[in-house]
């Protein structure tokens, strides 16, 4: 059992019969009236964000979420196939749980968030930068680099993502995975 004075961006709380992350929240002390924190909450299993308003020193239960290292094997009909590198144990998760499956490749190390007292998968999350290989596009002229005009370029996953003009095949570029945007050609 917490408080709104234990409130933190990530923390997850049980909420409506559901689980919700904390995105963001805001403690308000108008000049009248009571105190009120004004919170910004993700559904775990929809995605949906709601907005929401406690009272000051209202009490919410929280869930204990745990964050697990695994590694991506492989996908196939039954979902997308991880492994815990400590245990060997492995789990599937369907392609909704996981927050950028188009950037997935073979080895891959994720994280794996799991609701603690159910030992429930909530969600996968892949690294904020990932590197991949460029495997086709259009070939860059010398020269053009003074304009912020892209390009479509097939990465080793499949997925397409725009890129700068200058950028060739067989580059690595870091991606960023929440977006899925370009941010730096990776030097050899």
């Amino acid at each position: 059992m917490a408080s709104t004075a234990d409130f933190k961006n990530g923390m997850c709380i049980e909420y409506n019969n559901g689980l919700y992350f904390i995105v963001e929240f805001q403690h308000v002390k108008p000049g009248k009236g009571p105190a009120f924190v004004r919170t910004k909450l993700k559904n775990v299993e929809t995605g949906k964000v709601i907005d929401n308003t406690f009272t000051a020193g209202h009490k919410i239960n929280t869930a204990r979420i745990e964050r697990r290292d695994y590694q991506y094997l492989y996908k196939d009909d039954l979902g997308y196939h991880f492994m815990d590198s400590s245990t060997y144990e492995q789990v599937s998760l369907q392609e909704d749980l996981i927050n950028a499956p188009q950037f997935l490749k073979d080895g891959q190390e994720v994280v794996v968030i799991f609701h603690a007292e159910e030992e429930k998968v909530l969600g996968c999350e892949l690294p904020m930068h990932i590197e991949l290989e460029v495997t086709y596009t259009e070939p860059g002229l010398k020269g053009d680099t003074a304009t912020n005009a892209s390009k479509p370029a097939t990465l080793e996953t499949g997925a397409e993502i725009q890129v700068p003009l200058f950028v060739n095949q067989g580059d690595v570029l870091k991606i960023e995975s929440s977006t899925g945007s370009y941010v730096e050609r990776v030097k050899k």
